[in-house]
């Protein structure tokens, strides 16, 4: 019993250490961000894909429409139940629909939980109105509160359950111990990159210093002093799919479309990392089919490359076909709030899925260029290029720098 209380305290301190427990070098060369310039350009001439390390390439094929993940080719040889405690709003409600597809399409019993009503005004935009595809192939879906877990779901044991919901302790709290004590072999929680400390080398990797005040950190500490037989944190960042309720590549394409200048704060040569929702569905399949294999470990839920806002403007152009007109201004200056004026911290901010590469075997397919180009379809399909729209901030930012806009 001792031993074991030990080990549950060391797991817990390990979630806050500031080296990383992978092999080589944990960190990467200070990239600090280029000094604004306020200029309009139509032509991006610097690289926009940034490598950090030197790694052995693969071949990126264009991505089907309808990803079904290489985990669902054959039956898995232990069916498990699993369930997904899925978020209401916000970006990561995509991450439970498309891990519940691909785990149907493995063999797995999968049933997912959401927030909130199922008469709800929510549940009538994406992803959650295309919910009738997991039920289709075979999952069960269902909806409550966190905190009355136990009661929604009764008798029912689960072999893994998903936390992809609460960004607090008071949240997510039930769900674990619930999960606990309902037998549950293996406990995920999706956390967020956005956990990470602010710091003058990229990118971040697992085992960096990370906000110790932060929600996220405290549920992560909580679950590692817990004695599940397996668990695992997932850290994602900036994602593109279809059924993302949270505007990514779609804040560029309602500026190009309409012929309006994208605003883009600082310099544009800010490094970020955009991931298409797949990848993070395989990385966390892979978590349930090898538990020994992630349990107690943290993993970057990203994809292996970063991206500037120049390049994912300019990839956005050419996946509609349109030209491209960057502004570049200092929200400062022009008296606006970054946060509110464009969809991506005004920084470097990117990680590296180190620990999925090395301890599960882990692949990334995201493939921009050719991903945006199915987005963009999309984004066609449904008649967005056509919605009527107001750019009040915008024209704040293009009146200050006395740029012309289309009318």
């Amino acid at each position: 019993m001792a031993a074991a209380a030990s080990a549950s305290a060391a797991a817990a301190a390990a979630i806050l250490t500031e080296s990383s427990t992978l092999s080589g070098s944990p960190r990467s060369t200070a990239l600090p961000s280029p000094l604004p310039r306020f200029y309009s350009s139509s032509a991006i001439s610097p690289p926009y894909f940034f490598r950090p390390i030197l790694r052995r390439r693969s071949i990126r094929p264009r991505s089907p429409r309808f990803y079904v993940s290489s985990n669902a080719s054959a039956k898995v040889a232990e069916r498990k139940k699993v369930l997904i405690v899925n978020t209401d709003s916000g970006g990561h409600a995509v991450i439970g629909f498309y891990l519940a597809r691909d785990l149907l399409a493995s063999g797995h019993e999968v049933t997912i939980l959401t927030v909130g009503d199922a008469s709800s005004d929510k549940m009538k935009k994406p992803p959650f109105n295309r919910f009738s595809e997991l039920v289709s192939a075979g999952g069960e879906t269902v909806w409550g509160e966190p905190a009355e877990v136990g009661n929604i779901l009764g008798s029912a044991v689960f072999d893994v359950v998903l936390d992809n919901n609460g960004k607090d302790l008071d949240t997510v709290k039930p769900v674990v111990d619930w999960a606990k004590s309902s037998g549950a072999s293996q406990f995920l929680f999706i956390s967020s990159a956005g956990i990470y400390k602010t710091s003058d080398e990229v990118p971040h990797v697992e085992g960096d210093p990370v906000k110790e005040d932060a929600g996220h950190a405290a549920v992560e500490k909580y679950i590692a002093g817990l004695s599940f037989s397996s668990w695992a944190i997932f850290r994602p960042q900036y994602m593109i799919a279809s059924g993302n309720n949270k505007d990514c590549e779609e804040w560029f394409f309602d500026r190009i479309v309409r012929d309006r200048p994208v605003p883009i704060p600082g310099s544009g040569m800010q490094l970020t990392n955009i991931s298409h929702v797949r990848d993070l569905s395989s990385m966390l399949a892979l978590a349930v089919e090898k538990p020994a294999a992630a349990s107690a470990k943290i993993f970057n839920c990203v994809s292996d490359r970063a991206i500037t806002f120049n390049g994912l403007a300019k990839l956005c152009a050419e996946a509609a076909g349109r030209p491209l007109d960057i502004v570049y201004y200092d929200p400062k200056t022009v008296g606006v709030d970054a946060r509110k004026a464009f969809p991506f911290r005004n920084m470097h901010f990117y990680a590296e899925p180190r620990a999925p590469k090395e301890l599960l075997g882990w692949t990334s397919t995201t493939n921009l260029p050719e991903d945006l180009k199915e987005r963009f379809e999309e984004y066609v399909s449904i008649g967005r290029d056509k919605k009527e729209m107001k750019f009040e901030t915008d024209d704040k930012i293009l009146e200050y720098l006395k740029a012309p806009v289309a009318v």
